[in-house]
């Protein structure tokens, strides 16, 4: 039996241990949260071992096994930093860290103690994303040459997210959300598949800005921006264009344009998401795309599949799984440290860009990931 341990037990927790109940083999064995009201309503809603501490949590621990960082973001990095030092493997909700100087410290302490260090979101194993993968490498839309990606999740400000409630009644952390910014939280979605795709981003072009003030009446200070729009230009890939905002319209979808047609996919919150093609054909002199796109799928069984629950139909713990699996397996994971780290440095690029950068070049690397070996 494989076993992990959870340091958080707030809104997306929950998310973690519906996906938990598909994936057979895993125990958890501890559970803490500075909050001890909460960390007693999650436990005994799943029937999980509460710890007094985050050192109980550490040192009962199996080395063998892995620690799920489910934090907030600002405590991203003193609990990672805390879960390698004790010799153990950590997956960490995103982002890595606040800061790219933390995120390579955490890399290098990875590295010094062989340890695997790895970052939300695991989307990128999912279906949709494989699939759309097995397409790329066999050509089926020919050389891609252009990638619109889109992660803008309608006028969140106008939302009712004060009522937005986990399954064991955790409240879904708005303020939080607001002052760590939409880039941060989501662009990882679709970064990631990018990156596993085509490897590392050579440059990142961007702007970003906060177009809504005030987003609500307990967010003091400065709040992080609520749009931001990037140009990617990869190493070994196509121009990506990628945009991130909680005002704009809901479109999570992405196209990848080539030679051939167009493969897109709707939803990047669903694993079984549909995966279309659509060939690029000349009707009475007009080029096109054709108006009812054949939808690609893989041979056999791909991976547990999670209900939706909320805006999400994702098995949150496939990440988790595949670290798991590759410790046990004596294999190097596929979301590797050097993933982690440049997911982390092209997220902040975006972020922070502000009004006024240039294109910034990027200084850490990540090579392309393996495929699942049901989607090779």
């Amino acid at each position: 039996m494989k076993q992990i341990s959870l340091i958080g037990c707030g809104f997306v927790a929950d998310l973690y241990m519906r996906s938990l109940a598909v994936m057979p083999g895993i125990r958890v064995c501890g559970v803490y949260d500075q909050d001890s009201a909460r960390l007693a309503t999650f436990c005994r809603h799943w029937k999980l071992p509460a710890k007094a501490s985050l050192d109980a949590v550490l040192a009962d621990q199996p080395r063998d096994g892995i620690v799920l960082n489910l934090t907030n973001p600002a405590a991203h990095y003193a609990i990672n930093r805390a879960c390698l030092m004790a010799g153990l493997s950590v997956y960490s909700e995103k982002p890595l860290a606040m800061d790219l100087g933390q995120a390579r410290a955490l890399h290098a302490l990875a590295a010094d103690r062989g340890l695997m260090l790895a970052s939300a979101p695991c989307s990128v194993l999912g279906e949709a994303a494989q699939t759309l993968g097995h397409a790329l490498r066999h050509g089926i839309a020919g050389t891609p040459r252009l990638v619109y990606a889109e992660l803008d999740d309608g006028f969140i400000p106008q939302a009712a997210y004060r009522k937005w409630l986990s399954e064991t009644g955790a409240p879904w952390p708005y303020v939080d959300e607001f002052r760590v910014g939409c880039t941060l939280e989501h662009a990882g979605y679709y970064l990631g598949w990018l990156i596993a795709w085509f490897g590392s981003v050579r440059t990142v072009v961007a702007a970003s800005a906060e177009v809504v003030p005030r987003k609500c009446d307990a967010a003091e200070g400065v709040m992080a921006p609520d749009f931001s729009v990037a140009t990617l230009f990869f190493e070994n890939g196509p121009v990506t264009r990628l945009t991130c905002s909680i005002v704009a319209p809901h479109n999570h979808q992405i196209r990848i344009t080539g030679d051939a047609g167009v493969l897109s996919v709707d939803a990047a919150w669903d694993n079984a998401a549909r995966v279309r093609f659509a060939r690029r054909l000349t009707l009475r002199r007009r080029l096109l795309e054709h108006p009812f796109p054949r939808r690609l799928r893989l041979k056999g069984p791909t991976h547990p599949k999670v209900g939706r629950w909320g805006a999400a139909a994702m098995n949150f713990m496939l990440g988790p799984a595949e670290m798991l699996d590759a410790q046990s397996e004596g294999r190097p994971c596929r979301l590797s440290n050097d993933m982690a780290l440049h997911l982390t440095e092209v997220t902040l690029a975006i972020q922070n860009a502000g009004d006024h950068a240039g294109a910034q070049a990027m200084t850490t690397r990540c090579d392309p990931m393996e495929p699942m070996p049901w989607a090779k």
